[in-house]
């Protein structure tokens, strides 16, 4: 598959609910209203539609929320799409998780052939992390990373450089992944989705991380690409890789090779665009999958060159009404 600029779509994220048992400040308001159940997309849906893009080129899965594994039968889901990669159609299955639920969940991952997963982690301050995840226990994430460490995962932290609430413990970060041999990557904040706040409080540039952390660490370029937004560097004293996704300092489209399907079976061309295709209504529509295809086929036609995310002072509103919950995280 290629959109109309010539790049090749090998990458789908999709998000298998909206729902989170944790409420970042910068992801959520602190009062979500969640779908309905009966608006998602089932399992069956979602291997169908996931399988349809593997037959189609798609060699990247990557499974996210809200909080994937709060979502009934994940696990049925991750052994279905397994089958596509033991066929070698399929490179890999990862997943992008809070960590709260990985003590319970570690070892089925690495079983079901999930080698590798993301775990978002913004500060390793229990107060902070509750303030930032308004409930959560960081305690009960380092209980999972272990879990997942003893498992044989391979662990990368994503953090969110947010301003004046942790960018003082970003260069300590980068120490405590080393000890552990976590790759880490740092994240512009992104404004999606009213948060019931001004975003323009939180942004911090991460050329001003970068800056210190290069301060701090012996750090060359990494010959890393993974194909997706983050540019990495290496990190001499630790041995990790440490990356930047800069949505909004220094855009990243170029090489863009994914698309997004959201629970409810939109699919989303472009994280920070509002083009979008149905594919429930096409998937439900024709048992032979015709209109299915099609939709995809209408779907490359749409992915836009770029997105358009500006924060400035005093446009601290939201780019786009959907939360990332929604879209996948």
């Amino acid at each position: 598959m290629q959109d109309t600029f010539g790049r090749p779509i090998t990458y789908l994220r999709v998000s298998v609910t909206d729902r989170c048992d944790f409420r970042c400040f910068y992801c959520m308001s602190e009062d979500m209203t969640f779908l309905p159940r009966e608006d998602l997309l089932s399992i069956e849906e979602l291997d169908t539609v996931c399988s349809t893009f593997v037959e189609r080129g798609v060699r990247k899965l990557r499974l996210t929320g809200g909080e994937p594994l709060v979502r009934r039968g994940i696990m049925e889901l991750i052994a279905k799409l397994a089958r596509h990669k033991d066929s070698g159609k399929l490179d890999e299955i990862t997943l992008t998780t809070n960590g709260s639920q990985l003590a319970k969940h570690a070892h089925e991952l690495k079983r079901l052939g999930i080698e590798r997963i993301n775990v978002s982690i913004d500060t390793l301050d229990p107060e902070k992390f509750a303030e930032i995840t308004r409930r959560g226990d960081i305690n009960q994430v380092l209980d999972g990373l272990k879990a997942a460490q003893d498992a044989g995962l391979k662990i990368k932290i994503n953090t969110v450089a947010l301003k004046d609430l942790n960018e003082h413990e970003l260069t300590d970060m980068v120490g405590w992944c080393g000890e552990n041999g976590f790759d880490q990557t740092f994240i512009e904040t992104m404004p999606l989705g009213d948060i019931g706040g001004d975003r323009t409080t939180q942004y911090l540039p991460l050329s001003e991380v970068r800056a210190k952390l290069e301060a701090d660490w012996s750090m060359v370029p990494s010959t890393l690409n993974t194909g997706g937004p983050s540019k990495y560097m290496d990190v001499t004293e630790t041995g990790q890789k440490v990356g930047f996704i800069t949505p909004l300092s220094n855009h990243f489209c170029d090489d863009c090779n994914r698309m997004r399907l959201t629970c409810t079976g939109t699919l989303y061309m472009c994280l920070g665009q509002d083009s979008s295709v149905d594919i429930r209504t096409a998937l439900r529509a024709d048992e032979s999958l015709g209109k299915l295809h099609e939709a995809i086929d209408q779907a490359l036609t749409l992915k836009p060159k770029g997105h358009e995310f500006v924060i400035e002072p005093g446009q601290g509103e939201p780019a786009l009404m959907r939360h990332m919950s929604v879209t996948g995280g």
